[in-house]
């Protein structure tokens, strides 16, 4: 099946998503401005930095352009991207080389508004990036301080072979950030592979709960601009967990 996310369109939004202005994300002056800068929410809002250091690893999965990646940098000493779409990974390790990137978005039609995405260098030098499969990680891919994943698990083909890995992705004491705004749709999901039965928080409260323990919850909402005058507006259901000791 085609990836979704290779689109030339899907890449302009999606840098938008991560690095744009507040003004360019949401150009309204009453439109839902609390929905802007998700990526680095997810992990400033989420993380508990009382318990990280130096030496300490972190793990981004559905990177896409790296905006998380680059703000986990910020509180872990390496930190490893990675993401199903070879466009995103492309875009997010040219700004590791070159600390910036030009894109486009639209204003409407076929008018569009160039921008510029920026990371400064003592996130990029902590960084990388690569393509991988969530559903299909690397045996040899070892632990982590921090594992993060934004809006990844309702655009997995199966989230609970994510799921079903990440205690042994987790150090003990570490820390899972997840959110997910539960937008379960067939066209990434199989039906059976749904969460729970119309309650996906208690679904996964059930499935990470004997190795994990909840920490933090909280509503995050977000903003994904398709154009000046068309916005998706989510609520994603935000959560920290601390790995148990086995």
């Amino acid at each position: 099946m085609k990836n979704p996310y290779e689109s030339s369109r899907l890449l302009g939004e999606y840098l938008l998503f991560h690095y744009g202005s507040k003004e360019d994300l949401m150009p309204w002056m009453n439109g839902p401005a609390n929905g802007v800068d998700f990526a680095l929410r997810t992990v400033s809002e989420l993380i508990d930095p009382t318990t990280l250091g130096m030496g300490t690893h972190a793990l981004d999965l559905g990177c896409a352009v790296g905006r998380s990646t680059f703000e986990l940098a910020s509180h872990c000493s390496k930190v490893k991207g990675i993401d199903n779409s070879s466009s995103f990974v492309e875009a997010a390790n040219e700004l590791v080389d070159k600390g910036s990137l030009s894109y486009r978005f639209r204003e409407e039609g076929d008018l569009f508004k160039e921008a510029v995405a920026l990371v400064p260098e003592n996130q990029r030098s902590k960084v990388v990036f690569e393509i991988g499969d969530a559903c299909s990680l690397s045996p040899s891919l070892g632990y982590f301080d921090v594992v993060h994943a934004a809006n990844l698990l309702c655009r997995l083909p199966d989230p609970n072979l994510l799921l079903n890995r990440l205690p042994d992705l987790v150090k003990p004491g570490g820390q899972l950030l997840l959110a997910t705004p539960f937008t379960w749709l067939e066209e990434f999901t199989a039906r059976e592979n749904w969460l729970g039965s119309g309650d996906s928080e208690e679904e996964l409260t059930r499935i990470l709960s004997p190795d994990f323990e909840l920490e933090e919850k909280r509503e995050m909402p977000f903003v994904i601009r398709e154009h000046r005058r068309k916005f998706q507006y989510s609520v994603a259901f935000g959560t920290r967990w601390r790995r148990l000791q086995p």
